[in-house]
């Protein structure tokens, strides 16, 4: 994992005298917009707990010097450019979201706003920053390279289930990070001599039949991508690789809870937490620096 840095705002330690210059006038109260999934799913409800709770840890809090407007797709991708133009019209101060799904939508909306994603998969190969020493823009957030993540978890995965010689991939075909996560699967999977079998799905209702396909196909094993729409669907993604005897691979802790296999991701407490940190002014994008961070998590059920 590692974090793309700018000016900043919310932090602690060196940097606390922005924060002080800010936090004048008293009556100033700063406008956060939060682009998601579901209202009600327990991962993004968590997600955004811990957010606000590292908001707190540093003496912002709903109401007294925050408000805090949150905008939700509710698992329709296709409302997706509506709701970032519409929390852009807001003209909050700066807008929080996770991933390269709902990072993408907010880039197309605004290039002034300062946008901060969570655990974005690759954000210098889908051209959101351009590099993470650099950023450029308006866009920053805590980079956990699906580049990285996916080898790994291929090797992990082949190493439970050596006999396995056919891995699935589900992806989802509107992520923008899921490209470049497929192209880095292809030599480690040489190496291993592995056949990929990538399936993509858009929505849940696509979810069946992409298993459908990976049964013709003869996966013996699958790999999940974690994207927005296949971890609010996670529990229909665990009873169908149950029902098909695929030993799954997956990403978070909350899709081993739902019945994955194993998982190997970064730890989202540590994200939320870390989040408020990165908080930037978009004028001084180009001149932070990418911190690198180990703080990974390999869960089994």
């Amino acid at each position: 994992m590692r974090l793309i840095g700018l000016a900043v705002i919310l932090a602690v330690g060196p940097t606390l005298a922005p924060l002080a210059v800010l936090a004048q006038p008293a009556e100033r109260i700063y406008r956060i917009g939060i682009l998601g999934d579901k209202a009600a799913d327990s991962s993004e409800s968590h997600r955004w707990q811990t957010f606000r709770a590292g908001l707190q840890d540093r003496g912002w809090n709903e109401g007294v010097n925050i408000r805090i407007e949150y905008r939700w797709v509710e698992a329709n991708a296709a409302r997706l450019p509506e709701l970032a133009a519409d929390l852009v019209r807001r003209k909050p101060d700066l807008i929080a979201t996770y991933g390269s799904f709902f990072t993408g939508a907010l880039k197309a909306a605004t290039s002034s706003i300062p946008i901060v994603f969570i655990a974005h998969a690759d954000p210098v190969g889908t051209g959101h920053v351009t590099s993470l020493s650099r950023p450029g823009g308006n866009i920053t957030g805590m980079a956990v390279l699906q580049t990285e993540l996916g080898p790994k978890g291929l090797e992990l995965l082949h190493s439970v289930v050596p006999a396995a010689a056919r891995i699935a991939v589900l992806w989802h075909a509107g992520t923008p990070s899921a490209v470049p996560g497929l192209k880095a699967l292809e030599e480690p999977a040489r190496q291993l001599r592995l056949q990929l079998q990538p399936i993509g799905a858009r929505t849940a209702g696509e979810l069946e039949g992409a298993f459908s396909s990976m049964a013709r196909g003869g996966a013996q094993a699958l790999l999940v991508f974690s994207t927005p729409p296949f971890i609010t669907a996670r529990q229909r993604i665990a009873e169908l690789a149950i029902g098909h005897r695929l030993p799954t691979m997956v990403q978070g802790r909350q899709f081993v809870e739902a019945g994955g296999l194993i998982s190997y991701y970064h730890n989202p407490d540590d994200t939320g937490g870390t989040l408020p940190s990165t908080w930037t002014r978009s004028s001084e994008v180009r001149s932070r620096q990418t911190f690198p961070s180990n703080k990974l998590r390999s869960l089994s059920s």
